[in-house]
């Protein structure tokens, strides 16, 4: 499975010639990022906030059969069950080979069920920015539990791009063991990759 980093929070995730890409930003919705331009066989989007839900950035494309079971999770995108921001919907995707979820924007605790249901992944792309989302801390605390194989972070600052109000990556990476910083913007998950935190460089961030 080949996990790619667009920028902010979305992924391209490709297994068995089958391209599957999550939260694309609309153009001028976040800060500093270049728009997305990107062909894929399936969209998947956490919620309907611009920053998450440019659907019309991604031409479709038909014909390949997906190897992915996708399963979702109800959440919320705030600590009072959506009133100040809405739902959030966490995706796990699986090919028979590697189990990975994405969170979205995601901004509340998770119950214990809902993180049962989180165990045993591969890979986890988790915001850690904080203000719309968990923070640093929060994020390093929900991995601590997950026991994810591989960490991946996004919706964070950085120079040049993201919200002002958000953290920046720096945040979370100095609370993590294992930081693997990337100079690209793939990676390639499979079951010989080592447990770390995975910083990868977004493809359409500025510079």
């Amino acid at each position: 499975m080949k996990l790619t980093y667009l920028g902010h929070s979305c992924f391209a995730v490709e297994s068995q010639g089958y391209r599957l890409i999550l939260d694309p930003y609309q153009p001028d919705s976040v800060p500093g990022y270049h728009p997305i331009q990107e062909r894929a066989n399936q969209v998947l989007c956490s919620h309907e906030h611009r920053d998450h839900f440019g659907v019309e950035q991604v031409e479709l494309c038909q014909g390949e059969k997906s190897p992915f079971s996708v399963e979702t999770i109800a959440t919320w995108h705030d600590d009072e069950q959506g009133a100040k921001s809405g739902p959030d919907t966490i995706h796990i995707l699986d090919d028979g080979q590697c189990r990975v979820a994405h969170l979205g924007d995601l901004g509340c605790e998770l119950t214990q069920e809902q993180m049962d249901r989180l165990r045993g992944l591969d890979a986890l792309m988790i915001p850690v920015g904080g203000f719309y989302t968990i923070d640093a801390g929060q994020a390093r605390a929900l991995v601590e539990q997950l026991k994810p194989r591989v960490v991946i972070p996004m919706h964070y600052r950085g120079e040049g791009f993201g919200y002002d109000v958000i953290g920046p990556l720096s945040d979370f990476t100095a609370l993590c063991r294992n930081v693997v910083e990337y100079p690209g913007d793939e990676l390639e998950l499979t079951a010989q990759t080592p447990e770390q935190t995975a910083v990868l460089r977004g493809k359409y961030m500025p510079g």
